[in-house]
């Protein structure tokens, strides 16, 4: 049998290619458009600085001016628990034998967690595995919640988005400064005095979480801003610049923040014994 010929016209293909052409020649028309007109009430000075130092974008909380950051940590801290919450009353108690595709995603995290803590404080996982359970929770969620782009009105009038919350220094060394009291605490209740002083003898610990949240953070931060500033870079762009760098920031900063804590944690948390006990052979063997 003849094949029939193929009647005239435009493929599917043919009609997806064009549209997109149409699509890259209406914003390369608007770039050129708008390229010499308007201008930016910020230099690119100030708007990297307050990037970093929130000096002038503030945010009216009961009256108090307060860094954008801190209204990022109130709403993803309330959205985390009242997710876990409603987890925990609604979805757990639902839990079946075979898991469908919710518990497994839940099933897997907190496997992954708790694996890690077993895997670096196998003396006294269970509480370090749900705290980095939770820690990680936060630092994931929290950086990706400037992808919503939630826009708040400052103390000015004007309208910006709020941010990541370790975006903010001092959201960063709080987190690094609960995590250092974590491993603090299991020093002091496993070793007393002497677990105590073995994690003090780590005093920078808290600084360097904390710089490496912020400066990880505030990179992407910086150069999405950067990104969009200038009217050239300002379509298309940023969103995928925006979106790479917070992803590839909140899985970064997750695992290393994790792997961190549970590592301090479980040398914090081993028992002192054991280790007289090697320093006792060792010293035998070096005088026999």
């Amino acid at each position: 049998m003849k094949k029939k010929p193929n009647k005239p016209g435009f493929s599917r293909r043919r009609i997806f290619l064009i549209v997109w052409l149409a699509l890259i020649a209406v914003l390369l028309i608007a770039i050129v458009a708008t390229s010499g007109s308007g201008g930016h009430e910020e230099s690119i000075k100030e708007v990297m600085r307050d990037g970093v130092l929130h000096e002038k974008n503030k945010i009216s909380l009961f009256g108090l001016p307060v860094n954008p950051g801190l209204i990022s940590a109130f709403t993803v801290t309330g959205v985390l628990l009242i997710a876990a919450a409603l987890i925990r009353i609604f979805a757990v108690p639902r839990f079946k034998t075979v898991p469908g595709k919710f518990q497994a995603v839940i099933e897997w995290m907190v496997g992954f967690f708790s694996d890690m803590a077993e895997k670096n404080a196998p003396h006294k996982p269970r509480f370090v595995g749900a705290y980095l359970f939770g820690a990680g929770a936060y630092v994931f969620f929290g950086t990706l919640f400037e992808l919503l782009g939630v826009q708040v009105v400052t103390t000015e009038g004007l309208s910006v988005s709020l941010p990541a919350p370790l975006s903010d220094i001092n959201g960063a060394i709080a987190v690094g400064v609960g995590s250092f009291l974590v491993i603090l605490l299991a020093g002091l209740f496993t070793g007393g005095i002497r677990g105590l002083l073995g994690v003090l003898k780590d005093f920078s610990l808290p600084i360097s979480m904390s710089f490496r949240l912020f400066g990880a953070l505030l990179s992407g931060l910086l150069v999405t801003e950067l990104v969009y500033y200038y009217t050239l870079t300002s379509f298309v762009l940023p969103v995928l610049v925006g979106i790479l760098f917070t992803l590839l920031h909140a899985l970064i900063q997750t695992f290393v923040l994790t792997t961190l804590v549970s590592t301090f944690y479980g040398e914090a948390v081993e028992p002192r014994q054991k280790k007289h006990k090697k320093n006792k052979k060792k010293k035998e063997e070096v005088s026999l």
